[in-house]
């Protein structure tokens, strides 16, 4: 059995690389790669977490004993491959900071308040048609520390799994119109522009909730000539 990916498709995404994005500097590999060739257990599995998609997973504001602070958003679209087909049955999980740029971990020292009725984190299985919905917390910017006055762009963290552990794929996806797009060296670590703004999403009217949550559409191409940039590819 063997995986074939096209090389062309590559160049949508992040060069290993880039001096502006500090971090890649120390963790970008100095010496050519060696090809390792997948043995049968990393391509066929297993994959973790399909089968413990629980419902209501997907929203992320039901979990706490009270709403989460910020404004509700829904962000939803569809998985689709190199063809615009969508990929069925795929895990899609998220994770994000809260409405005021601070994520649920002991490494975030960013002195903002957490919010206990948000985790920030959450999953989804794609339909048969490739589609996906979440219900989260619009996150705020937060500073980085890579270099003076350092903030990332609001974000969310999307993590996408296939049919086989091998085939995780990681992105993130932005909000539309943000300032910060031109200060930030890992949103600009994809250099071709058109590849950038597939990491956009759209705001979508028609599927927003009348007095409830606005709505943002985000697909994620897995590869081919609109592939989403992805940071491990």
């Amino acid at each position: 059995m063997t995986l074939v990916y096209p090389v062309q498709s590559l160049a949508a995404h992040p060069p290993r690389l880039s001096p502006a994005y500090k971090s890649t500097v120390k963790r970008s590999p100095t010496k050519p790669l060696i090809p390792m060739r997948h043995t049968l257990s990393e391509l066929t599995g297993p994959v973790y977490g399909h089968e413990t998609v629980r419902e209501g997973d997907h929203d992320l504001t039901i979990h706490g004993k009270g709403e989460p602070i910020g404004e509700r958003i829904i962000v939803h679209g569809h998985v689709l491959d190199e063809d615009g087909r969508g990929v069925p049955n795929a895990l899609v999980e998220l994770w994000q900071a809260n409405s005021c740029g601070r994520y649920v971990h002991v490494v975030d020292q960013h002195p903002a308040p957490l919010d206990p009725n948000f985790t920030g984190a959450g999953r989804a299985q794609t339909d048969a048609q490739g589609y996906y919905r979440f219900v989260t917390i619009k996150p705020g910017a937060y500073p980085w520390g890579n270099h003076h006055n350092a903030w990332r762009p609001a974000h969310i963290h999307f993590s996408v799994f296939g049919h086989a552990f091998v085939s995780r794929l990681v992105t993130q996806m932005y909000f539309p119109g943000d300032p910060l797009f031109l200060f930030d060296p890992i949103f600009n670590s994809v250099t071709d522009e058109k590849a950038r703004n597939r990491m956009i999403s759209s705001f979508d009217l028609e599927n927003t909730k009348p007095d409830w949550a606005l709505c943002y559409r985000f697909n994620i191409v897995l590869r081919g000539r609109n592939a989403t940039p992805m940071e491990n590819s």
